[in-house]
């Protein structure tokens, strides 16, 4: 196994009750968790809840065990006994019962509106199933609150995880600094995409915050590309001062991320994870809502138009012919508020735009 690096000093104690165990079964936990990259470092701090009571198979997408804290093993919800849970009779598969039995409890943020599937679980786990909705029934509870909720875990003022750099991609990022030139330069990492076009600030205008970076300190600016981003984003060669990175799997984009003096994304996953690892995170939100999907990193300032119709809902995002909430937060302003972050001010609770240090919390 490769060996890790940590770089967060402290361990959030969130600590469940007990984990019950009946006869033979094992103190092993089984957890479900269908959530995308953004779903997932919410979740995190719920899971290292219960990996601190006893061992935890998750299965959910295998990319996340480069991000999961000790005693959990990653797995994917594409394996048979999950897939097999949508198929009549499930439940009364021997190989099906051999599999839920070996587990103490098990978690699933999966399934709960859907009946059969449920049932089937329920039926298989003998008494031992938590089943949860994926998301809050209350949507104007933040999801991390909701995630712990779940535990019965209460959020602590302060939320700070281990969260492990591989070796080898710390020695990648390594690398990259050298092959780009990067080394005791200022590095602006920008992550211009998301789950959704519709929540996504103009690239001409993160071009706009790029220039100004490499202007004022001389500095690199990053660019994540994922497949959408590689379709909208700019053509042709690159401008001076700006690295446009592609193909990384999530282990490198972590390390990546550590390595940077900023990030600046949307709401997005990426941005969920550069405030996980206690990057200087600046987060722009338009259609959707900071007091619920704020990432929960203490050094993250999130900056939002605060437009009448925002946040919106996802019928309203789709229709939305104007996207005022982030074509009118231009790059000007912006950078007004990175300006005010970059001297040393201490560790600032998630910033309102126009609001000092107000917490979400």
């Amino acid at each position: 196994m490769a060996a890790m690096l940590y770089f967060c000093t402290r361990k959030v104690n969130l600590k469940l009750d007990s984990v019950t165990t009946r006869g033979r079964f094992s103190k092993k936990i089984l957890v479900l968790f269908p959530g995308a990259l953004g779903d997932f470092i919410c979740f995190l701090p719920a899971l290292e809840a219960l990996a601190g009571q006893a061992e935890v198979d998750l299965l959910a997408r295998t990319e996340y065990a480069a991000l999961v804290p000790e005693r959990v093993t990653t797995g994917s919800l594409e394996r048979y006994e999950i897939r097999r849970l949508f198929a009549a009779d499930a439940e009364h598969d021997e190989r099906l019962k051999r599999f839920f039995a070996s587990y103490a409890s098990v978690y699933s943020w999966m399934g709960s509106a859907q009946p059969e599937f449920a049932g089937r679980l329920r039926t298989l786990c003998l008494g031992r199933l938590l089943l949860y909705p994926f998301r809050p029934p209350d949507a104007a509870v933040p999801v991390v609150d909701y995630f712990l909720g779940c535990l019965g875990i209460a959020r602590p003022k302060e939320i700070s995880l281990h969260i492990p750099l591989q070796a080898e991609a710390w020695a990648w990022s390594e690398a990259l600094w050298l092959q780009r030139d990067l080394r005791g330069k200022k590095v602006l990492v920008i992550a211009p995409g998301s789950g959704a076009r519709e929540k996504n600030w103009p690239f001409d205008f993160y071009m706009e915050v790029m220039s100004w970076w490499n202007e004022r300190f001389a500095g690199e600016s990053v660019v994540v590309m994922g497949p959408v981003e590689e379709e909208r984003g700019p053509t042709g060669a690159p401008r001076e001062g700006i690295h446009l990175l592609r193909d990384m799997d999530l282990a490198q984009l972590a390390a990546l991320l550590r390595r940077c003096d900023l990030y600046l994304g949307n709401d997005s996953g990426v941005s969920h994870l550069a405030s996980a690892l206690g990057v200087k995170t600046v987060a722009l939100f338009g259609p959707t809502d900071p007091r619920r999907w704020a990432p929960w990193g203490r050094t993250t300032t999130v900056i939002t138009q605060k437009v009448k119709c925002s946040p919106c809902s996802a019928q309203q995002v789709k229709s939305c012919a104007h996207r005022k909430c982030l074509t009118t937060l231009r790059p000007t302003h912006v950078i007004h508020k990175l300006e005010d972050l970059l001297p040393e001010r201490g560790n600032c609770a998630t910033l309102l735009d126009n609001e000092r240090c107000r917490d979400y919390s």
